[in-house]
């Protein structure tokens, strides 16, 4: 696929099949999902006409297309190294003719050398150029394909006719089938940098399980080879391999990045784990419940595959000036032939063929803009250059171009609008003050590994308290703490754990009410018995989330929160930023569902997250930006990369991307801007082939000094 015209060319042939019910493209994977009616028609319809259009149809096998996308690159870059020496031999044949005019052994080189490359490392752009004929397409392909056997034609007939510059002709021949080999090559690279995110997010299952034996000792075992009923121990700090009900032992999952929620879950004994998942502190036993394509990680990998495909097209700039430029170069050879031809003869004049001819052929040959291939891969090497320096990686020519058009962007809200981490929220006293309610916290926690025990100590300690070490300590995993503080029994847990102990906590219910319908957890201490507080913990927001959202709306985006976490912290954090349309406890596939709805309605949206459950929606969306402290599939499946947890970096990725297209818009105006006065030329049939080569040259000089002089933005923070 050259072109984003080839989306609808295949959309439309595929379409016309029996039994196809839904076709969508993508031309920036290369790939095609087709939805069909099994009774009338099978797969092989579809790739016999795929091939009789001028495709090579490959399965989607990640691995496989990982491996042929890397041997494309290889393969450019051989090709751009004989290009390089094509365009060096070139230049100095085309220099000794200036110095001392056409010789035979110059016509001959120039001639072996025209030949070699289109022959040669060239021949794939003569068969794109065909293929788009085929498929009644006008793209850049066509343009060069015409422009080279122009060159061709004018050096075979100069051989015939001395009064045709053959050296010349055959020389642009060699020059734009070069040039258009150096822009091919940044397309191909831009192509294979784009996402592998099915690819990278089936890396995040870890590769080796421990498999409990029946007489319980272990093996270390591929995850692959587990099967339903198995047991697997998993040690703190790794990673779960399988999706399973925990069977024994007890500790804190961090399942954040899978689900977005952002406090840690505590797991007993009957409670389920996700595969990826990360074990926090103490040891588990599992029985794999689900393995290969039912867990929960294949299927946020068939949800993100589906979405790679059904991730709406959009016609590219070039592409849309190419509809109109191609056509107008035919039209202008035509009319440069027929104005000595016909014109002649409708004022009485004898017609001259070899005039008609030569305007033809120039005109052929001076209507390829050889900068047009680079106009946007300059641009987008100048705003890159100017967005790392802020923190931002765009890895796809379609972050540049699209983003300026979106008018709502989704956000999730753990890791994105805020820290993404647990954090001590409120201290509400019922009995005493509240550093007095910290400190008997704080020295209870103290020897805890819980991430809510850590933020407790890390605020005491921020408030200027000093815990000490409790005499006694007895940690009850996923209820609470008994310690002995300094000759008192202190309790901090959860509500059920306090009342399970015979506890009073009526006195507490109102504080606990108001703070977990704010979406917080809460924890109560209890000294000898009796409850003396409510602590709060929940995820703060970032400290430029508010002037990042103002800033959008100011430049006529909308901020929509979505998120898998809880109401109740939606809703705090909704009203905290000012969001008028916000959705809580989605799962993945409902994610994608409401980015398809705002796309169904006409919009372009982005959507920003950093979690392995924001993946697919990342994919879906015209725009994906992920935050580059989340996991690693969230950051390959998305446009935008955003390092680090700056927010404001999504506003100055918008103004970028707006910069981008006016330069972007610019290079190729000046592209063809030459060219087209090149054609006009080229009509009076007296412009010698030679200027084309310069006007090459000149092109694409102007061109790469205008990207890299532009001034995008003002200054980088």
């Amino acid at each position: 696929m050259h072109c984003s015209l080839c989306e609808a060319s295949i959309r439309r042939a595929l379409s016309r099949l029996p039994g196809a019910l839904e076709v969508h493209v993508s031309v920036a994977h290369g790939e095609a999902l087709v939805r069909y009616d099994p009774e009338r028609a099978r797969p092989e319809d579809f790739y016999r006409t795929l091939e009789a259009l001028g495709f090579t149809v490959q399965p989607p096998e990640e691995a496989a297309a990982l491996a042929r996308e890397e041997a494309e690159l290889q393969t450019a870059r051989r090709k751009v190294m004989w290009a390089g020496l094509a365009l060096g031999i070139g230049s100095g044949l085309m220099g000794f003719r200036l110095l001392i005019g056409p010789h035979p052994l110059g016509m001959a080189g120039m001639a072996a050398l025209a030949f070699a490359m289109a022959l040669g490392p060239a021949r794939f752009i003569l068969r794109n150029g065909l293929q788009s004929l085929r498929r009644r397409i006008l793209n850049q392909d066509v343009l060069v394909l015409t422009a080279a056997l122009a060159g061709l034609i004018g050096g075979g007939v100069g051989v015939l006719d001395p009064s045709f510059p053959a050296g010349a002709f055959l020389g642009t021949t060699v020059f734009v089938l070069a040039f258009h080999i150096i822009g091919g090559y940044f397309s191909v690279r831009v192509h294979v940098q784009a996402s592998q995110a099915v690819r990278r997010l089936l890396q995040l299952q870890p590769e080796q399980a421990n498999r409990i034996r029946p007489d319980g000792s272990e093996e270390t075992i591929p995850a692959s080879w587990l099967q339903p009923g198995d047991r697997i121990r998993v040690r703190p700090g790794e990673r779960i391999p399988a999706d399973g009900i925990v069977r024994a032992g007890a500790s804190a999952v961090d399942e954040s990045l899978l689900t977005g929620e952002p406090l840690p879950r505590d797991r007993l004994p009957g409670d389920p784990v996700i595969a990826g998942s990360i074990n926090l502190s103490g040891a588990l036993i599992v029985e794999v419940t689900r393995v290969g394509e039912e867990t929960f990680l294949r299927q946020v990998a068939r949800l993100v595959a589906e979405a790679r495909a059904m991730k709406p097209g959009i016609l590219r700039l070039v592409d849309r000036v190419l509809l109109i430029y191609v056509p107008a170069v035919f039209a202008a050879a035509l009319a440069g032939f027929l104005l000595w031809t016909a014109g002649p003869v409708l004022m009485g004049r004898a017609p001259d063929p070899t005039r008609a001819l030569f305007a033809l052929l120039t005109a052929l040959v001076m209507g390829y803009p050889c900068a047009l291939g680079m106009a946007t891969p300059l641009a987008m090497i100048r705003t890159s250059g100017e967005a790392a320096a802020r923190g931002i990686l765009m890895r796809s020519p379609e972050a540049f171009h699209v983003f300026k058009d979106v008018k709502a962007i989704l956000l999730d809200k753990t890791g994105t609008l805020t820290e993404g981490r647990p954090a001590w929220m409120a201290a509400i006293p019922l009995i005493g003050d509240e550093l007095e309610l910290l400190r008997w916290a704080a020295e209870a926690e103290l020897p805890s590994e819980h991430p809510l025990a850590r933020a407790i100590v890390a605020t005491a300690r921020a408030r200027g308290i000093q815990p000490s070490e409790p005499e006694a300590f007895i940690a009850l995993p996923g209820q609470g703490v008994i310690a002995h503080v300094k000759g008192h029994e202190v309790r901090v847990g959860t509500p059920a754990f306090l009342e399970k102990q015979g506890l009073d906590v009526s006195a507490a219910l109102p504080a606990l009410a108001a703070q977990e319908a704010m979406g917080r957890t809460t924890v109560l201490v209890a000294v000898d018995r009796r409850v003396i507080g409510v602590l709060a913990f929940g995820d703060p927001l970032k400290p430029d989330a508010a002037q990042t959202l103002a800033a959008l709306r100011h430049l006529g985006v909308e901020p929509i929160l979505v998120s898998g976490d809880n109401p109740g912290a939606v809703r705090a954090v909704a009203e905290a930023l000012g969001i008028t349309r916000a959705w809580a406890g989605l799962l993945p596939q409902e994610k994608i569902e409401i980015v398809r709805q705002l796309q169904r309605q006409g919009l372009r949206v982005a959507f920003v997250g950093d979690g392995i459950n924001d993946a697919p929606a990342l994919m879906q969306a015209d725009i994906g930006i992920a935050i580059g402290t989340g996991a690693d599939i969230a950051l390959e499946a998305a446009d935008i990369v955003i390092v680090g947890k700056r927010l404001q970096a999504l506003v100055e990725a918008l103004q970028l991307s707006r910069a981008s297209d006016r330069l972007a818009a610019t290079n190729v105006g000046l592209a063809l801007g030459f060219n087209g006065m090149g054609v006009l030329a080229a009509l009076t049939g007296r412009v010698d082939p030679i200027w084309a080569m310069l006007a090459m040259g000149l092109s694409v000089s102007t061109v790469w000094l205008r990207s890299i002089s532009s001034r995008l933005l003002e200054s980088a923070p």
